[in-house]
């Protein structure tokens, strides 16, 4: 049966990538399929696999099509999270596809893959935290 595994990340310096995503979603770099082109980020609490970082030498997309959406609850926690991220090697995005009033922020990693920071409070849910 065909599962969804985990989302994987192109980066050009696995031990930069590791060191950023790793203190970003408080993730721990696993000995699992360890290599010099590969490392799959778990969960600290040791629920499972999150995230695959894999060496790539083709540069980031900057519109990518898919990328990666991480939640706050308020505008206070998202602006608070943002400042954090960019702390730890992340570069806000001059992004010009901002609709009136987002409620996210567009952001880089050390390699320029494009994510969001997206405030639930202020999203078209209205908050409700629930997916569909």
């Amino acid at each position: 049966m065909l599962r969804l595994g985990i989302p994987v990340i192109g980066v050009t310096d696995i031990p930069r990538a590791v060191a950023f995503w790793t203190a970003a979603l408080n993730l721990v770099a696993a000995e699992e399929w360890k290599s010099e082109t590969w490392r799959t980020l778990m969960y600290a609490d040791g629920s499972g696999r999150a995230l695959g970082l894999m060496l790539s030498a083709s540069p980031a997309e900057p519109h990518p099509r898919l990328h990666l959406d991480l939640f706050t609850d308020t505008a206070e926690e998202q602006q608070a999270e943002v400042q954090r991220l960019v702390g730890l090697g992340a570069r806000t995005v001059d992004w010009d596809h901002y609709p009136p009033e987002p409620d996210f922020v567009v952001l880089a990693d050390p390699d320029d893959n494009i994510f969001c920071v997206v405030d639930l409070s202020h999203a078209p849910s209205g908050g409700d935290k629930q997916t569909s």
